[in-house]
C-alpha cells in the first residue's frame, strides 16, 4: 500500500485561526524507544485525518529506502563551501546514529513508526519540514568563522566518542531539559540556532495551519520544536512567509570572506616586499622554493591524513603553491577530483554512508574519502600559506614578524 502523501503544494499555508484547535503535537526524542511507543499510541488513540511528520521529501525517501538514483556530480560537491556543509551534515547524522546505536534505537525510528502506523490505519501523511539541504546551507552561512571553529571542535570529539558527558535520553523529551540544551546552543551561535530551531518552528507551524483546513492533524516533531511551534500556532498572523524561509542565503560580506581578502593582501604584500627589497636572484629562488615546499607539504599532509590516493597527495603537493595565490581555485578541488577519478564514488556509496556505524566506516566510504581529501587539502594549504609567509619574511630579513606581532599586541 502506498502512503497517501500530502504534497506541500496542496497545503493552504495562509495563516488563520480556524482549525488551530484541531492540531495536536507529540514531542519526541529522535533516538528513544519510549518515543516510538508514544507516537504509535497517540496515532492509534487520536485517529487524525492527517499525520504530519518532521521530515522533508529527501529525508522521507532516505528513511523509507526510496532514494533517487541520481548521478553524483563531484565537481559540484567540491565547489564553493559545499564540502564543509556536507561534512557538518554527515557528522551530525553520524553522531545521532551513534547515540541511537548506544540506545538500541535507529535514528528516526519514531518517524518511521508514525509512517507505518498511519499506513496501517489508512491515514494521510504530510511532510512538513524544510528541505535538509536548504537548512544546512542556511545554517552554515549564518555562522561566522569563530562559530564554525567552535562547531568543529565540538563535532570532532563527539564523532570519536571522546568526553564523559552522559545524556539521559528519557529526559530529552522534557521541555525544561530541551530548553536548556537549546539555550546552551544559542550561546555558541544565536544565528545558527535560529536557523536550526526557530526558522523550522515557523516553517512547520505554517504548514500545520494549512493542513488543519483539511481535517484534524497530529504532528510528530522533535521535542525541541514543540514549544516554538505551539507559540507560532497561537499567533499565526506573525508567521513568516514560507518563500522567505526556503531561500538560500545570498552572498554577503562575512568573516570568512574578510579573512580570505586579508590573506590575499598578505600574500601579494609579501610578493611586493620581496620584489622591492632588491634581494638577489638566489633569494628570489629561495623565496619561491619556501612557498612551493611549505604549501605543498601541508596540503599533501592533509590528503595523507584523509588516507587519499598517492596521486591525490602528489596533486595537492604540486598545485598548492599556485592555488594559494588564486582565490578562484583551491588545492582541495584538484586533489578531490583526482581522488574521485581514482576511487570513482557512486550513488551506492552515498546510500552506504548514511548506514555507517563507526567513523572508521565513514572514512572507508569512497564518497566521504573524496570530500575529506578536498577539505583537509584546503586546510593544509591555508596553514601552509601563513607558515610560508612567516619563513620567507624571517629568512629574507624583510621584517621581523615576531616584532610586528608584539608591536600590534
Amino acid at each position: 500500500m502506498q502512503d497517501d502523501l500530502v504534497g506541500l503544494e496542496e497545503i493552504q499555508a495562509r495563516p488563520t485561526n480556524d482549525g488551530v484547535n484541531r492540531i495536536a503535537i507529540v514531542g519526541t526524542a529522535h533516538v528513544s524507544e519510549k518515543s516510538v511507543a508514544e507516537v504509535t499510541r497517540a496515532i492509534e488513540e487520536m485517529r487524525p485525518d492527517i499525520v504530519a511528520v518532521e521530515l522533508c521529501p529527501g529525508r522521507y525517501k532516505a528513511l523509507t529506502g526510496q532514494e533517487d538514483a541520481e548521478e553524483i556530480k563531484i565537481s559540484e560537491l567540491l565547489s564553493g563551501g559545499k564540502i564543509y556543509t556536507l561534512l557538518v551534515q554527515w557528522l551530525l547524522a553520524y553522531i545521532q546514529k551513534r547515540i541511537g546505536t548506544e540506545m538500541g534505537v535507529k535514528p528516526g525510528a519514531e518517524m518511521l513508526a508514525a509512517i507505518e502506523t498511519s499506513r496501517r490505519l489508512g491515514l494521510r501523511i504530510a511532510l512538513v519540514d524544510r528541505d535538509i539541504g536548504i537548512t544546512i546551507q542556511r545554517f552554515w552561512s549564518s555562522m561566522g568563522i569563530v562559530e564554525k571553529l567552535k562547531l568543529a571542535f565540538g563535532l570532532i570529539p563527539a564523532a570519536f566518542g571522546w568526553g564523559d558527558d552522559q545524556i539521559e535520553i528519557d529526559k530529552v523529551t522534557e521541555e525544561d531539559v530541551v530548553s536548556q540544551i537549546i539555550a546552551e546552543f544559542r550561546k555558541i551561535s544565536p544565528r545558527a540556532a535560529g536557523v536550526l530551531v526557530d526558522e523550522r518552528d515557523a516553517y512547520i507551524a505554517r504548514n500545520l495551519i494549512g493542513l488543519s483546513s483539511q481535517g484534524s492533524v497530529l504532528a510528530v516533531v522533535g521535542a525541541g520544536h514543540r514549544e516554538g511551534i505551539t507559540r507560532h500556532l497561537a499567533h499565526p498572523d506573525e508567521i513568516p512567509e514560507l518563500e522567505a524561509l526556503r531561500e538560500k542565503k545570498k552572498s554577503r560580506i562575512t568573516a570568512a570572506r574578510v579573512f580570505g581578502a586579508l590573506v590575499m593582501l598578505l600574500i601579494f604584500g609579501t610578493i611586493g616586499l620581496v620584489l622591492l627589497s632588491g634581494v638577489s636572484k638566489q633569494n628570489l629562488i629561495l623565496a619561491f622554493a619556501i612557498w612551493f615546499l611549505v604549501n605543498g607539504f601541508l596540503a599533501a599532509l592533509g590528503v595523507i591524513i584523509a588516507r587519499g590516493h598517492p596521486l591525490s597527495v602528489l596533486t595537492a603537493f604540486m598545485v598548492a603553491w599556485l592555488t594559494s595565490i588564486n582565490p578562484m581555485v583551491a588545492a582541495g578541488w584538484f586533489a578531490g577530483m583526482v581522488e574521485a577519478w581514482k576511487r570513482t564514488p557512486t550513488v551506492a556509496d552515498m546510500k552506504r554512508l548514511a548506514q555507517c556505524e563507526t567513523f572508521q566506516e565513514m572514512r572507508g566510504n569512497r564518497l566521504f574519502r573524496v570530500i575529506l581529501v578536498a577539505a583537509l587539502a584546503n586546510i593544509g594549504s591555508t596553514i601552509g600559506t601563513f607558515i610560508g609567509i612567516y619563513i620567507i619574511w624571517k629568512r629574507l630579513g624583510l621584517m621581523d614578524p615576531t616584532q610586528m606581532l608584539s608591536g600590534i599586541l
